[in-house]
């Protein structure tokens, strides 16, 4: 008689196992479910998406904030919103597209996998197609470096309204590709540091009121009497910045001071004010004419400034304060004894200045400048927060654009022809990869096909016509892309619709792997019990052990009554 073999338990109670081809197929499905959700936000005619959560309400067609507002749970689509993300931290732009791209692989694979292929094969075919097409878009990419400065404004302006076409400000995109470009040029050129570009949003007027600071501008912080006695503009005024308190300390609670003689009190008391009036008064004998803190000004500290024609603000936020610093060439200083004339900085005219209902502190000139502040202004909060990101994405591609200067025509031309590429280039290949190279081509048309249909033309029409552009013997072929304006086909590099090719060979990159990453996964462990919030497993836990000390109590009581 045949022994019974003994069950093997490898997981917990209550642990979810799927594995094999339908887990596979389960994965593709969530992804494209995903896709599905950003896909009409794609291009200038792209939907906006309104998203509410606890948080409030935001309107917004930027991919990477739509994927972070969704709080996606399936473990396999959150690879598309860490990809979305990534794209945004790296290049700025195109996180839409790199979303779209990896889902269109996944469909295009997903017949291959439910006829049995081995995910592998169609890995590494698609590994292979994606370098060439990174090194096609390389060979295609158009060099804007050793131009005059003045040209390569112009031609970072035409990067900049690129990236706005699709966004809600695309109806001032030439005003504000020209604050971006000014904005981004203030920067040190080896480093274009981001953080020193503020963006401060007044609620009230209309876009067309925004301006550019060549230098810091901050928010009126608050204030104690005396502050409107001071002086609200000076021209090429000496800036003192401080990290300390300016004001009289309250006394600790439970404080308690012990006196021999009730005269000595008095002595305490002075002893205090002459410490702080020490401070105000080395200040003052520094000559400079404006004074900033981190830490609070008090209401002495705020008007002895004002007697004196002293300028001052306390709770300076540590981001403000460092570009400040930045700026006018002013050491942040952590005590006022000894204070050198080279830790002060200046700039050429401070003044207070009325934006909307707000007031703002203007540096202008800074000697030093490398830095800038845009001053945002619309109608509504939603508004200005998606302006706000819209300029963000625009900032980015032009700080791409000056670091790595090739730029390759847009509106769904540079994937048109990476398109074609791969497909001649798979006929020249022998077995099964020649069929998925083929899926691969395929999917890269999914982008002007998206443009197409989110402006209501007739996306067969339009993309039978690409090929058939792109197939001919023009030299410009390569740069037909989508006119969503006149419903046609037109040479978007002539037209100035381009983008830095940095962002289409790291969308086509990271849209690779992530499809690769999701076919590669076969099995899904899932424990419902580890999903709990941390502490219940161990509070049932003490609930079941208190549940049997209870009891061994209450045989003992019952012991002792029978006794």
């Amino acid at each position: 008689m045949a022994m019974m073999q003994p069950q093997i338990i490898l997981l917990r109670d209550g642990t979810d196992s799927s594995q094999g081809k339908p887990q596979l197929i389960s994965n593709i499905n969530a992804c494209m479910a995903v896709v599905d959700t950003i896909r009409t936000t794609l291009g200038p005619r792209g939907m906006d998406k309104l998203i509410h959560t606890n948080r409030g309400v935001t309107i917004s067609n930027d991919g990477a904030t739509i994927m972070k507002l969704l709080d996606i749970v399936h473990p396999a689509a959150k690879t598309l919103a860490d990809i979305s993300l990534s794209q945004d931290a790296e290049v700025g732009d195109g996180t839409t597209t790199v979303v779209i791209l990896a889902g269109e692989f996944l469909k295009e694979c997903k017949p291959f996998v439910e006829e049995g292929v081995h995910p592998q094969v169609i890995i590494r075919a698609f590994r292979q197609a994606g370098q060439l097409a990174v090194a096609q878009v390389k060979t295609l990419a158009v060099s804007i470096a050793g131009k005059d400065e003045e040209e390569t404004k112009d031609l970072l302006r035409k990067c900049a309204s690129t990236a706005m076409n699709s966004k809600l400000i695309s109806g001032e995109k030439e005003f504000f590709a020209e604050m971006v470009v000014d904005a981004v040029s203030k920067l040190d050129r080896d480093t274009l540091n981001l953080k020193m570009i503020g963006t401060k949003k007044v609620q009230g007027g209309g876009l067309r009121d925004s301006f550019l600071v060549d230098g810091v501008a901050f928010k009126k912080t608050f204030s104690y009497a005396g502050f409107e006695m001071q002086p609200k503009s000076y021209k090429d005024p000496k800036i003192l910045l401080l990290n300390i308190e300016l004001e009289l300390k309250a006394e600790k609670e439970n404080a308690e001071i012990r006196l021999e003689d009730p005269g000595q009190y008095q002595s305490i008391v002075d002893a205090e004010w002459n410490i702080i009036y020490q401070k105000l008064d080395q200040c003052a004998a520094s000559g400079a004419k404006i004074v900033l803190s981190r830490l609070a000004i008090g209401d002495l500290g705020t008007q002895y400034f004002a007697d004196r024609d002293i300028f001052c603000a306390g709770r300076v936020t540590e981001e403000d304060l460092g570009r400040v610093a930045a700026a006018t060439g002013a050491q942040v200083q952590t005590t006022v004894n000894n204070l050198n004339p080279n830790t002060l900085g200046t700039c050429a005219q401070f003044e207070e200045q009325q934006v909307g209902a707000e007031r703002y502190n203007l540096f202008k000139g800074c000697p030093r400048a490398r830095t800038a502040t845009m001053v945002l202004r619309g109608g509504s909060e939603q508004f200005i927060d998606e302006a706000e990101r819209s300029l963000h994405d625009a900032i980015m591609i032009v700080r791409r654009a000056m670091k790595n200067a090739s730029v390759v025509p847009g509106g769904g031309a540079i994937d048109m022809q990476l398109s074609r590429y791969l497909r001649d280039h798979a006929r020249t290949i022998a077995g099964k990869s020649q069929l998925f190279i083929n899926a691969f081509a395929k999917a890269l048309e999914v982008i002007p096909r998206q443009l197409c249909d989110n402006a209501g033309l007739d996306a067969t029409d339009i993309l039978n016509r690409l090929r058939q552009q792109h197939a001919s013997k023009d030299p410009q072929a390569h740069n037909y892309g989508v006119d969503v304006n006149t419903g046609g086909v037109k040479d978007n590099f002539a037209a100035f619709v381009w983008e830095p090719s940095v962002v289409k060979i790291n969308a086509i990159t990271a849209a690779t792997e992530a499809a690769c990453l999701v076919l590669s996964v076969d099995e899904t462990v899932r424990n419902p019990r580890s999903e709990q919030p941390d502490g219940q497993d161990a509070a049932a836990a003490m609930a079941g052990r208190g549940g049997r000390g209870r009891g061994m109590r209450g045989r003992g009581m019952r012991g002792r009554g029978r006794r």
